[in-house]
This record gives C-alpha cells, sequence and structure tokens, in this order.
C-alpha cells in the first residue's frame, strides 16, 4: 500500500504527461520531414546539406525540453516556446524549393509539424497543470555540515519573470541563426567571387562576437538592471542589420527567406519578451 500510494504521489499531472508525448512526437516528426524534404530535393547541394543537419539538431533540442518538463525546470516554458517557433521556421524554408511547388508528403509534413508545434506552445503557456509542474530549480553542489551534496537551489539574482526568461532564450538563438548563413556563404566564394572572403569571414565573427554579447545582456537582464532591455534591443537591431543585407548580398532573395525569417521570429519574440509586464515600470 506504501508504493502504491508513493508512485499515485509521484504520478505527473495529465497535461504534463501528454506534453511528453507531444515532444516525443514532434521530434519524431523533424526527423520525417527532414528526411523526407532532402529525398526529394532536386538540388542535393551543400546548402541544402547545412540547412537540414541543422534543423535535425532540433529533434535533439526536444529530446533535451522532455527531460526539462520530466525534472520540472522553469526554464523548460521559454526553451519550448523559441525551439517550437523557430523548428516551424526553419523545416517551413526547406519545405519550399527553388521553382515549382512542395511534395506532397513534404507538405503534410510540415503540416502535421506545425500542428504539434502548436499544441505544444499552448500546453507550456495555457495549461496552469503544466504551469505549476514546471517550477523547480537546477540541482547544485553545495557544502553544509553533512559535507558536499546535490541539491536543489534557487539562484541567487532576483526572481525572474517568464518574461525575462523568454528574452533570454531568444535572444541567445542570435549566434547559431547567424553562424548557419555565414557556413553557407563559404560555399558560393568560387566562380570569382574569392574576393568575399574577408565578408564572409567577418560574418561568422560577428557570429562567435554576438554569442559573447548577448551572454552579458542577458547575464545583467535576469539580475534586473533596467539597462540590459536597452542593451538587448540595440543588440537586436544590429543582429538584424547585419544579418539580412548579407544573406541578401550573399545568398541572394532564397537566402534571405530561408535565413532571415527564423532570425525574424527570434528577434521579434525577444522584443515582445522586453517589454515591461504589468507593474513593472516601463
Amino acid at each position: 500500500m506504501t508504493t502504491t500510494a508513493a508512485a499515485t504521489t509521484l504520478r505527473r499531472p495529465s497535461p504534463v504527461r501528454v506534453l511528453t508525448w507531444l515532444l516525443a512526437a514532434t521530434a519524431t516528426v523533424t526527423v520525417a520531414v527532414e528526411v523526407l524534404n532532402f529525398w526529394y530535393a532536386p538540388e542535393q547541394g551543400f546548402a541544402l546539406g547545412v540547412r537540414t543537419g541543422w534543423a535535425l539538431l532540433r529533434a535533439f533540442g526536444f529530446v533535451l525540453l522532455i527531460g526539462q518538463v520530466r525534472r520540472g525546470r522553469a526554464g523548460a516554458r521559454p526553451f519550448g516556446l523559441i525551439l517550437a517557433v523557430t523548428t516551424v521556421f526553419a523545416v517551413g524554408r526547406l519545405i519550399v524549393p527553388r521553382s515549382g511547388v512542395p511534395p506532397l508528403p513534404g507538405l503534410i509534413g510540415f503540416a502535421l509539424l506545425t500542428l504539434l508545434c502548436v499544441a505544444v506552445t499552448v500546453l507550456l503557456y495555457r495549461s496552469q497543470a503544466v504551469r505549476q509542474a514546471l517550477n523547480r530549480h537546477p540541482r547544485r553542489l553545495v557544502l553544509d555540515r553533512d559535507g558536499f551534496a546535490l541539491r536543489e537551489t534557487p539562484p541567487r539574482r532576483p526572481e525572474t519573470t517568464g518574461r525575462l526568461l523568454t528574452a533570454r532564450v531568444a535572444a541567445l538563438t542570435y549566434s547559431p541563426l547567424m553562424l548557419l548563413p555565414a557556413l553557407i556563404a563559404v560555399s558560393t566564394l568560387g566562380g570569382g567571387r574569392l574576393h568575399l572572403l574577408p565578408v564572409v569571414v567577418a560574418w561568422l565573427g560577428a557570429g562567435v562576437l554576438v554569442s559573447y554579447v548577448v551572454l552579458l545582456g542577458t547575464f545583467f537582464l535576469l539580475r534586473g538592471r533596467d539597462w540590459a532591455r536597452r542593451y538587448l534591443v540595440v543588440v537586436t537591431i544590429a543582429v538584424l542589420a547585419i544579418q539580412l543585407p548579407l544573406s541578401w548580398w550573399l545568398l541572394n532573395l532564397d537566402g534571405l527567406i530561408r535565413d532571415g525569417a527564423p532570425l525574424l521570429a527570434a528577434a521579434g519574440i525577444t522584443l515582445y519578451a522586453l517589454r515591461p509586464g504589468p507593474g513593472e515600470p516601463t
């Protein structure tokens, strides 16, 4: 009886279990759609291979998110939001070919993936049971009178709102979203375009630098510094000012759409999340 009662007490709420299965299905469908798209693509070049590999990494992101949900991590909600939104854009840009219409299996898979991502987002942000379950902090190594031990330890910084966590996660995607098209641009340097190598190298350097710049801003953002909001707004505008013109110049309109849309989505989420919430100073 005691074992049964303990199992019942530790049993997760139904919405949390449904969310876990939805995440597993989303990861599976992501892989299936990418394989189908690569199979039907008329041009299986370097650019498509890089974009497909990056999209497949998102399936691993959903696996990590399942682990966070099962452990009740508070950061699972913003991580799930940005992962779902950018997955739709990342997969959608690969479904549409350079010419002609997309293959029917790819369209069906993309529609199913979109529905799954919407369902995941709704559960993360609209389910009260999921909201209450995702409230735990990571375990850290602490020292007390009994020695070293791993315990759940709240962070020393002030209480962080969901908006700020979402802004932090969304802004941290800037660097990989910049490095991806920059790597693809390397493959376009042949045929008399070698003189553009310094531009591509600068693009890669900017992508790496942005990761540190954003990390600095989000560090102070989660500690309640008002200037960090304005700092991240300026960084967001600078990232868009670098990425969009370079994508159009080096990768043409196709690259602007395929690589600019996910970054615009991440930037939009960041700017919206940086807006002061109810009761916060404007």
